[in-house]
C-alpha cells in the first residue's frame, strides 16, 4: 500500500469519514460544483438563507455558520458535516481544524472572469464595488495562492484541483474524476447533466 494511502487510512480510522469541502474564490464555480455533488448523491450542507437570484439561478448552496470560522471553530456542526458537502470560501480554509479529514474540491477560474462576475453580481445587488481595482485583483490572487500552498502541506486535506472552464467543456470527464476522488459510488451521469454551458456568462 502506498505511504500516502496508508496515512489516509490511518487518519480515517482516527478521525472518521471526510467532510467534502468545495472551495475557491467567489464566483469560481463553487455553486455549480455543489449542484453536481448533490445530483451525484452527496448531501449538501446548506441552510437556504441565501436564495437563488439572477447571478446564481440554481442557488448558492451556502451555510451561514461557515462565516463564523474566523471567530472560532464550532466542532459540533463540523462533526455533522462528515460525509456531506459544504461550501467554504478559500480564505476561510485555514481555520479548519486538524482533527477532521477533508476531501477538498478546489475550483480554479480565470481571475479576469472571477472579477467580472463578481462586479456584475454586486452591481445587480446595488452594492458599490471596486473589484476592478488592482488591489482586489492582488487580494484574490494572493488568497488563492496561499490556500493552495496550505492545502498541499496539511495532512488533513486531500485535494482535487478543478478548472471551471474545463468542467464546462467536458462535464462527463470531470464527473468521472469526481466520482473516483470521492470513492466511486456516485452517479456520474447525473453529475455531468448538471453542467450548463449557458450559465458561463463571463468569459475571459
Amino acid at each position: 500500500m502506498p505511504l500516502a494511502t496508508a496515512r489516509r487510512a490511518l487518519r480515517r480510522a482516527r478521525y472518521g469519514h471526510p467532510i467534502v469541502v468545495v472551495s475557491g474564490l467567489p464566483r469560481s464555480g463553487t455553486s455549480m460544483m455543489m449542484q453536481m455533488l448533490e445530483a451525484g448523491g452527496v448531501e449538501p450542507m446548506t441552510d437556504g438563507v441565501r436564495t437563488a437570484d439572477e447571478s446564481n439561478p440554481k442557488g448558492y448552496y451556502e451555510l451561514e455558520r461557515v462565516k463564523d470560522l474566523e471567530e472560532g471553530v464550532d466542532e459540533l456542526w463540523l462533526r455533522s458535516a462528515r460525509g456531506r458537502a459544504v461550501k467554504i470560501i478559500a480564505f476561510l480554509m485555514r481555520h479548519l481544524p486538524e482533527n477532521f479529514n477533508y476531501k477538498v474540491i478546489l475550483m480554479d477560474r480565470k481571475l479576469d472572469e472571477v472579477l467580472a462576475s463578481q462586479t456584475k453580481m454586486l452591481t445587480s445587488l446595488g452594492e458599490m464595488t471596486e473589484t476592478e481595482d488592482p488591489r482586489m485583483r492582488k487580494l484574490f490572487a494572493d488568497s488563492l495562492a496561499r490556500t493552495k500552498s496550505m492545502l498541499a502541506f496539511r495532512p488533513c486535506f486531500e485535494v482535487l484541483h478543478v478548472k471551471y472552464h474545463s468542467v464546462i467543456e467536458d462535464g462527463r470527464k470531470h464527473a468521472d474524476e469526481l466520482n473516483r476522488f470521492l470513492g466511486g459510488q456516485l452517479n456520474a451521469e447525473a453529475m455531468a447533466a448538471v453542467v450548463n454551458p449557458e450559465l458561463y456568462r463571463n468569459r475571459g
